[in-house]
């Protein structure tokens, strides 16, 4: 046959399982994790401007999820999400962590008080690892170590070497490079060649890595610092873009980013066929939230990183395990990055430890295609302004194709029927108003089982909810009536 027909099976729909068990032996595992990167800035995504055609094998090969989300819309809390499997809401990390917390001119809400750095006592995936007898390695951003000057401690204790990997080349308190090309500025990844592109440089990095560690077990965090600010690429790369303006495509050097990144992940790939180990390798790719209105296309999705719209937290999530995933399928079930922890742990023979807490669900079942989730919901927690947006205060909660949003300023609620309405342009709380009060209580449970810090009222400013303390928390609306 002069073609070769892949079949894309739901795995929604329960199909008939490709393999019943993960392999007895103990797979290799990459969390590759992309900064910035929008859900429609892949050729696999369906955006024709763009050219990453290893990206595109890695979905051919495995899964690509549809309605994949991350834990937050902006970088650290999803970070601390997928290395502890607790929803940002719940580590108290609801924000990137910045110098100063960002407050617009005229706000009516103070943001959530929030941690600037990833918790000791949290268990991160890479000691889970470490201790089952993989060898670990960090490779690029980790933006989960406090901030220099302010934290008022060392900052060391909270980088990935102390938090159960073997090996840190980029990881610090970094949020972005001060270069993507070399001299990088980055105190832990010595300068080698002038010029030097970064997702190069971690690129062979992470391939020495595998070479040394090819005959045992290994977990590497591949956490490219591109595809964020600031916006640098190679110039031939550029080049080629400024002559590809048009939908999918709003600036020419994130596309040459986008690219960079994917001829990258090709070196990473390389080694592992080189090394003999591919098909012993499971990886997991995806992004740390939505794309950066400036830069990138996130059409037909509305919105962009900062939002809890579908632009700032639905990302793309591709997963290949030889043996383990069907190449060449899709997912629509709805999934979260908090999910990557359970599903590293199941398919390492890991079981969560019974004493702490776990918000993820493995989704060893919607790989193998044996099953479904045993959750209904998704919950989403952002009581903080981002300083590159003009969002609102708010949560979230998506179950089957609805999704609620609470703005936390004036309690209004927002609901979208995604299935229909993938842009959120039709509000339909006052044609739903008992889904919308069903999902608003779900929400607010979910909210105190987590004990979610919320906003207050800034002192001077005008209430909207019945309380004279300026200092409270927001109240949430009273259920919504049919009138």
């Amino acid at each position: 046959m002069k073609h070769l027909l892949i079949f894309v099976v739901s795995c929604v729909l329960g199909a008939p399982a490709f393999a019943a068990d993960a392999p007895a032996k103990k797979p290799n595992i990459i969390v590759v994790l992309v900064d910035d990167l929008g859900r429609m800035d892949l050729r696999c995504q369906g955006n024709q401007r763009l050219d990453t055609p290893n990206i595109d094998r890695l979905a051919a090969e495995g899964m690509r999820f549809t309605d994949a989300y991350a834990a937050a819309p902006v970088c650290s809390p999803t970070r601390a999400a997928i290395l502890t499997g607790q929803s940002p809401a719940r580590l108290r990390i609801t924000t990137h962590i910045t110098r100063g917390e960002f407050i617009p001119k005229g706000a009516v809400l103070s943001p959530a008080e929030t941690l600037d750095h990833l918790p000791l006592e949290a268990t991160t995936l890479a000691e889970r690892l470490k201790e089952a007898g993989y060898a670990t390695g960090f490779f690029g951003k980790w933006h989960l170590a406090g901030v220099p000057g302010k934290t008022g401690r060392g900052l060391e204790q909270f980088y990935p070497e102390r938090r159960g990997f073997d090996v840190n080349l980029g990881g610090c308190a970094h949020g972005g490079p001060p270069s993507f090309f070399d001299p990088y500025g980055i105190h832990n990844l010595a300068d080698r060649r002038q010029g030097e592109y970064l997702p190069d440089r971690l690129a062979d990095e992470t391939a020495a890595f595998i070479r040394a560690n090819s005959a045992k077990p290994f977990f590497i965090c591949w956490w490219d610092y591109a595809v964020h600010w600031p916006m640098q690429a190679p110039k031939e790369l550029v080049a080629k873009y400024e002559k590809r303006s048009g939908r999918g495509l709003k600036n020419a050097t994130y596309g040459a980013m986008v690219e960079a990144l994917d001829t990258a992940l090709g070196r990473v790939l390389s080694a592992l066929k080189e090394a003999g180990i591919s098909d012993h390798t499971l990886i997991l790719f995806t992004s740390d939230n939505g794309g950066l209105d400036e830069v990138s296309d996130n059409r037909p999705l509305r919105a962009a990183k900062g939002f809890l719209y579908e632009g700032g937290i639905r990302v793309p999530l591709i997963v290949r395990w030889p043996g383990v995933v069907q190449p060449g399928t899709t997912c629509a079930a709805p999934v979260i990055s908090t999910d990557l922890f359970p599903t590293v742990l199941q398919a390492s023979g890991l079981a969560p430890k019974k004493d702490a807490p776990l918000d993820g669900e493995s989704l060893l079942p919607l790989l193998r295609q044996s099953g479904k989730l045993a959750r209904k919901s998704l919950c989403f927690h952002y009581p903080n302004y981002a300083f590159h947006s003009q969002n609102r205060l708010a949560g979230a909660i998506r179950r089957e194709s609805y999704k609620l949003i609470e703005n936390f300023d004036d309690g209004s609620l927002e609901l979208y029927n995604l299935a229909r309405d993938i842009s959120e342009t039709r509000n339909l709380v006052k044609d739903l108003p008992d889904k919308a009060a069903e999902l608003a209580r779900e929400l607010h449970a979910w909210q105190k089982g987590v004990k979610a810090a919320m906003p207050v009222r800034r002192e001077g400013s005008v209430p909207l909810q019945s309380s004279k303390d300026s200092t409270k928390p927001v109240n949430h609306p009273p259920p919504i009536s049919k009138e």
